[in-house]
């Protein structure tokens, strides 16, 4: 998975639900007051949810190359200093123990397009309750050096990480699919990837692809089972095309500027094949096209479990 994408608080909870068996809600839950899982603001600047073995070498590897990002974004270089001096006070306040947002915005008297600074040069995590399940706007923070303890990674370790942990979950994968996920520079994955124990495929229409050398390729025939997966999937975003389970026709139908976050969707066959909600204590299907009867009673089976689990 690399880091589990929760921008969302349910979704990571579902996200683990299709790909785990057994998993229960409250072992997430758990995992994140007991600190073995962590939520953080991460890779492409979204919160993730990631093991607290991977937290701080993902943290130090994105940390240079997602700030000059937003510098960039946001065109706010001529400010540096000032919002030095905000992270500076944002780390002070946060050391006497986690805040929320709007604490945070009010003790130091800035305005909220100012609290990008909070955290733009300080490790911070989400701390749970919030982001849960049962509080699911994660806005209260605390220093990543306290909740999770002082970083044990350098920016190098973390980078071949990183792209390890990526292709591990989305390979064979091209160098600019491993820079739109992980936000490292091109330069970078190839100083890293040059000395990788990598493996390296040509598609048909020639473009260099790299994995995991040993990794599993599953055969064209593998049995891939009805799945439901939460808003803002990782698999389904722009990094993962080319693992084909959403299929370009159907893109747009997911995402779209009136709809930018997504919606939830089930695979048949390993592809996207409609969309999902739930209202009422049921989850309710809607598929793009007519599908097999064997499919439409997997769909069915997979939606009650699904709404058994969110009761």
């Amino acid at each position: 998975m690399c880091g589990l994408q929760d921008q969302y608080a349910p979704g990571g909870y579902i996200g683990l639900w299709t790909r785990l068996d057994g998993f229960q809600r409250d072992d997430l839950t758990r995992a994140l007051e007991r600190r073995s899982v962590v939520q953080a603001t991460l890779m492409r600047a979204t919160i993730h949810l990631v093991s607290r073995r991977d937290f701080w070498p993902f943290a130090i590897a994105i940390d240079e190359p997602l700030r000059e990002w937003w510098f960039r974004a946001t065109k706010r270089r001529g400010e540096e200093k000032r919002l030095r001096a905000i992270d500076s006070r944002g780390r002070s306040l946060l050391a006497k123990g986690p805040s929320r947002k709007k604490e945070i915005l009010e003790t130091l008297k800035i305005p909220a397009s100012d609290f990008a600074g909070v955290g733009l040069w300080t490790q911070l995590v989400r701390v749970p309750p919030s982001g849960t399940w049962e509080n699911r706007r994660a806005d209260l923070y605390g220093l990543a050096e306290t909740w999770v303890g002082p970083s044990n990674s350098t920016a190098a370790q973390g980078q071949e990480l990183l792209i390890r942990r990526y292709l591990s979950a989305f390979g064979p994968a091209s160098r600019a699919d491993i820079a739109s996920f992980t936000g490292l520079p091109l330069k970078t994955i190839d100083a890293v990837t040059s000395h990788l124990p990598l493996r390296s495929f040509r598609t048909e229409d020639d473009k260099h692809l790299l994995d995991i050398r040993g990794a599993a390729l599953p055969p064209s025939d593998a049995p891939a089972p009805v799945r439901f997966l939460p808003t803002w999937d990782a698999t389904l975003l722009v990094h993962a095309r080319r693992t084909q389970i959403l299929p370009e026709r159907f893109r747009t139908r997911i995402f779209n500027t009136k709809m930018p976050q997504s919606i939830g969707t089930f695979l048949v066959d390993g592809q996207v094949a409609g969309t999902w909600r739930a209202e009422d204590g049921r989850v309710t299907t809607t598929a793009f096209e007519p599908l097999p009867r064997a499919a439409k009673r997997e769909v069915e089976h997979e939606a009650a479990a699904l709404a058994a689990f969110m009761a």
